[in-house]
């Protein structure tokens, strides 16, 4: 559905691409960022860069210095869909003259936080990995073959979304609409204020094809930042193996988990790390196409578990920066 050409999107991302932190010490950073399930692609005297198993070269960046949230970069479909976007907004397509390449047009949504848009990262090849194959009722596929896992960091596959903080949901869904084509999966709102929007899940809009429930997501908060940043992993044994690594280590603060989310279903699990950046595990998201439409629902039915503990306050607030 088409609107005018004031709120019709400029372009519309594949996907998120990375998170770009800063951080006092790389090899601190280095060693939550490997116990927690990435791997290091590449590292300079100022940056750390982290992959998942997939192919892009990274989807976590640490710059070295005083603690700080530098941006969130999303992966555009083509060039042209750059220059456009910079020529719609005013900005320049810079080459990316770091580890991967690629280049970039670098926004700024309304609270004030950094948005990357890039093409062109450089791939490198997938990791291999380790799945369970689970016996269920319905189905029996484990035949003969004991299951036996090993305790260690989880196998993160890729960044699946970011978790804003702000005080604007509206206009913070109208600029992600209109610079990066995301759209609504589900909104909540007070169960006594159908108006007051307390949370936006929006996600990226490919057509036909099938992308997670939420590829950014708005909090309401009267503070701005990150609320939290998330990676898939390759599934629960995977999620339950790393939790029981990060815990086993006893040097990182868990934040909630281990739950299943109500909207988007995700198997979840968060940890802080050393400078209180939220990170979450998740496995077995709700996949969504065009054919859904967004939906409008009160909070006692859309920001709880379908089991698991509830948000601790510590969670609902946090908004880094």
């Amino acid at each position: 559905m088409r609107g005018n050409a004031m709120t019709d999107p400029i372009i519309k991302v594949r996907d998120i691409a990375y998170i770009r932190l800063r951080s006092p010490d790389l090899d601190q950073a280095e060693k939550f960022l490997t116990d927690f399930g990435l791997v290091r692609s590449a590292r300079t005297d100022r940056a750390l860069y982290m992959r998942g198993t997939d192919a892009p070269h990274h989807c976590h960046i640490t710059e070295l210095g005083e603690p700080k949230v530098l941006g969130i970069g999303f992966a555009a479909g083509s060039l042209d869909d750059l220059q456009r976007l910079a020529q719609a907004t005013g900005s320049t397509v810079t080459a990316l003259d770091e580890p991967g390449g690629g280049h970039v047009v670098r926004l700024t949504e309304p609270n004030g936080f950094p948005i990357e848009v890039m093409h062109g990262m450089a791939t490198l090849p997938t990791l291999p990995v380790r799945t369970s194959v689970l016996n269920t009722g319905p189905e029996r596929k484990r035949l003969g073959d004991l299951q036996r896992l090993d305790i260690r960091p989880c196998q993160v596959k890729r960044i699946g979304h970011a978790v804003l903080a702000t005080p604007d949901i509206e206009g913070s869904k109208a600029w992600v609409r209109r610079h990066l084509g995301l759209v609504v999966s589900d909104d909540v709102h007070a169960d006594e204020n159908p108006d007051l929007m307390l949370a936006s899940f929006t996600r990226a809009d490919r057509g036909g094809d099938f992308v997670d429930h939420h590829t950014m997501m708005f909090a309401r908060n009267e503070k701005r930042g990150l609320n939290h940043v998330s990676f898939e992993v390759q599934d629960v044994d995977d999620l339950m193996a790393g939790h029981d690594h990060l815990k086993g280590s006893g040097a990182y603060q868990h934040f909630w988990g281990i739950g299943r989310h109500l909207l988007g279903s995700q198997i979840f699990d968060y940890w802080a790390d050393p400078w209180g950046r939220v990170h979450e595990h998740w496995t077995d998201s709700d996949l969504l196409n065009d054919q859904t439409p967004p939906r409008r629902v009160p909070r006692s039915q859309g920001l709880r578990s379908q089991w698991g503990p509830g948000a601790p306050q510590a969670f609902r607030d946090a908004a880094s920066v």
